[in-house]
């Protein structure tokens, strides 16, 4: 045999071609390098395949058996960092279709029957994908658990709530905390969703239009924990909504993780000096011996585009494919395997950034009487007197320019000055003006009175089985 035909021996598809593979081709088009993460999957997914091609007669129980013991012997190579992957074979299947042949002989050619790379690599990433999925989900907990344990210490530190980045209306702290649990409960009710797509078999449509082997596709599901099969087998190899899906879920996570991020930053900083953050989660300057920086939360902020970036590139990586397979698909993967390493280390360093919050409640209580804050209680307390609301919004205003002439809160306004803006304000005026006074009247449901927030910690922690 020439050198040649050894060369070619090596490539699944050699008898047709009648020279090898050019270097540059090779390297331009082989994904071993990042898909060989997904290992496990692939070895899972032919051990599936393979019990159930020698339950359906298909392959003998001897090339099984031989199958199952080659497979351990590379699980094992490879997690022990032996195993010898190469360029020439392409990808993560192939490496260890050829790995497996060496050691079992044609049991390991036998595999394949009844398959495609197609269906192969739609299999791989879906296992794969599933196992990140729910390692996030457990990553969203932790970070709900990690604002909770902010937000119960703080439901009656009262922090100025702002609209338009202007001062509006006091809150609580931990009311403001429980917003961004709500966030995150959304991510999770959306993973749990679109894993249930994620989780839906395509081996056994082969390249495209099926096999004519007698292959029980559902076996394999189950084997694998899938809910289900792929129903078409066109769409099966073709598919990859389910990544797109994953990448906008991730994009929606990364832009609350991002809201958070903004605003740890202007809260650390000096001219709001509300919370601080451990010396870990900063960094200091080359220049500047007096800075700390919150480097962590800027990051995460600016990972975010990172994220958004990889959704636009998936969109347009499959807005022009037809039917079916297309070699582009192999760009899927960079893509998605960056979003779930980017979301995975963000949640995990969000989290515990987050529970090491110092909060300086007298800075953020200064802050709330800075602004006017009750302005919108004295209009209400009004409105109860028997004022039209315009009418009361009207009268307030008055005050408020005149609290803002004499550098005076509203609270600190004489009764005399107040009366003048409306004769119906009466010395019960003051207990409305008082910034605690305006978090105690929002006792609606979702209101940032601590009453109800403490009903919304009991609330998540129920949910969350986070201990009290």
């Amino acid at each position: 045999m020439s050198s040649n035909q050894l060369d070619k021996k090596s490539e699944a598809w050699s008898a047709l071609f009648s020279e090898p593979m050019s270097e540059l081709v090779k390297r331009y088009t082989a994904s071993v390098d990042f898909d060989k993460r997904l290992w496990q999957a692939d070895i899972d997914g032919s051990l599936a395949h393979a019990e159930m091609l020698a339950a359906q007669g298909i392959i003998g129980e001897a090339d099984r058996a031989a199958i199952e013991r080659g497979m351990a012997q590379i699980r094992q190579e490879i997690a022990d960092g032996r195993f010898e992957w190469k360029l020439e074979l392409e990808d993560v299947h192939l490496n260890i279709e050829a790995r497996l042949t060496q050691l079992v002989g044609d049991a390991g050619k036998r595999l394949h029957t009844g398959r495609s790379r197609n269906d192969q690599v739609a299999t791989d990433v879906r296992l794969w994908l599933r196992g990140e999925i729910d390692g996030l989900a457990a990553l969203l907990l932790t970070m709900q658990r990690a604002l909770l344990a902010v937000a119960e210490p703080n439901v009656a530190t009262i922090l100025p709530g702002f609209t338009h980045m202007q001062v509006a209306q006091p809150v609580s702290f931990g009311h403001h905390l429980l917003a961004y649990v709500e966030m995150f409960a959304r991510d999770a009710e959306r993973l749990a969703d679109l894993r249930r797509r994620v989780n839906r078999l395509p081996l056994g449509a082969a390249a495209l239009a099926g096999t004519s082997y007698p292959l029980d596709r559902e076996r394999v599901a189950r084997t694998l924990g899938f809910d289900g099969v792929c129903q078409n087998s066109l769409d099966a190899v073709s598919d990859r909504d389910f990544a797109i899906e994953f990448t906008a879920f991730a994009s929606l996570v990364m832009m609350h993780v991002s809201r958070l991020s903004e605003e740890i930053v202007l809260w650390m900083s000096q001219n709001f000096a509300f919370i601080d953050l451990a010396d870990r989660y900063c960094t200091g300057s080359s220049i500047m011996p007096q800075k700390r920086n919150p480097d962590v939360a800027e990051l995460a902020r600016g990972k975010t585009g990172r994220v958004y970036g990889h959704l636009v590139a998936l969109l347009t990586l499959m807005k022009g494919q037809p039917l079916t397979y297309n070699k582009d698909n192999q760009e899927d993967k960079e893509p998605l395997f960056d979003t779930v390493d980017t979301v995975r280390d963000t949640l995990r360093i969000m989290a515990e950034m987050v529970e090491g919050i110092v909060v300086k409640p007298e800075a953020m209580e200064r802050a709330a009487l800075r602004g006017y804050a009750t302005a919108t209680d004295l209009a209400d307390y009004l409105v109860k007197k028997g004022l039209p609301f315009r009418d009361a919004h009207e009268v307030v205003a008055h005050a408020v320019k005149a609290a803002i002439g004499q550098g005076l809160d509203l609270s600190a306004l004489p009764l005399a000055t107040l009366q003048g803006f409306h004769a119906s304000i009466g010395e019960d005026v003051y207990a409305v003006l008082s910034l605690a006074g305006s978090l105690n009247a929002r006792q609606v449901i979702g209101g940032t009175a601590p009453e109800q927030v403490r009903r919304q910690v009991a609330r998540h922690r129920e949910r969350l089985g986070a201990a009290g």
